[in-house]
């Protein structure tokens, strides 16, 4: 098959989510004195946090809830977790965290040097649930937003993965069709499974899951990627 156009996700398949948002969330523990409200360390703040981040945007992916009660939320209720009732605590820390963490400037590993080998090859773009000003925020402080000719959120498409309609608009904007496409993602139930309903060719890069067997391909390590694309 040949490909001209690489569609990427980018939370936890370019950006390093997880590590930035720690990081943050590390700073943000001291820089609040947070043990002294309550929360006995970073690592038990990151647990929490992460459990209910995933529950809000799992809600927030299903059309449930809008972005600005998934901000104000997601921390009031890690903080509840606790027994702390501190609602303006709560927002300074989301205000923050909003702030701080797109500025992290940590990638996958091996992830810039797949874009540097592929860059001139193929029309690279992303495709991301992610929200527009954060988004952009996160491929500048990387250093990787000039590697694409289009970076589509779900806000701007009016739909997020999985559903076919961002894709549709993804086709739209870069002038593809569907047999000069590959989605490249982490995870299996919106960027292989929106994907492979769209009917585009998708690679999962399960460096952190189980691979998907309905995958087109699948890879753990972006070297493989480069094997794959000849």
């Amino acid at each position: 098959m040949s490909y001209h156009h690489l569609f990427f996700d980018l939370d936890h398949t370019l950006w390093d989510f997880t590590g930035n948002s720690r990081a943050t969330l590390h700073e943000l523990f001291a820089d609040h004195a947070l043990a002294s409200e309550g929360v006995p360390s970073a690592v038990d703040l990151i647990e929490v946090y992460e459990e209910v981040n995933h529950g809000m945007w799992a809600q927030y992916s299903q059309g449930r809830i809008p972005k600005e009660v998934m901000r104000v939320l997601r921390f009031r209720e890690t903080l509840a977790r606790f027994g702390v009732k501190e609602n303006g605590l709560a927002a300074t820390l989301g205000r923050e965290y909003l702030e701080r963490c797109p500025r992290k400037a940590l990638l996958m590993p091996g992830a810039r040097q797949v874009l540097d080998q592929v860059r001139g090859r193929f029309k690279l773009h992303i495709i991301t649930n992610g929200f527009d000003e954060v988004q952009g925020v996160k491929l500048k402080s990387s250093g990787i937003a000039s590697y694409f000719d289009v970076v589509l959120t779900s806000e701007k498409a009016g739909a997020p993965k999985p559903d076919p309609r961002i894709f549709s608009e993804a086709l739209r904007r870069t002038g593809a069709t569907k047999g000069d496409c590959l989605m490249i993602g982490d995870n299996a139930d919106t960027d292989m499974a929106g994907a492979r309903n769209a009917g585009w060719h998708q690679v999962h890069y399960a460096a952190a899951a189980e691979p998907d067997p309905l995958a087109t391909h699948r890879i753990t390590h972006w070297n493989e990627l480069l094997s794959l694309l000849g």
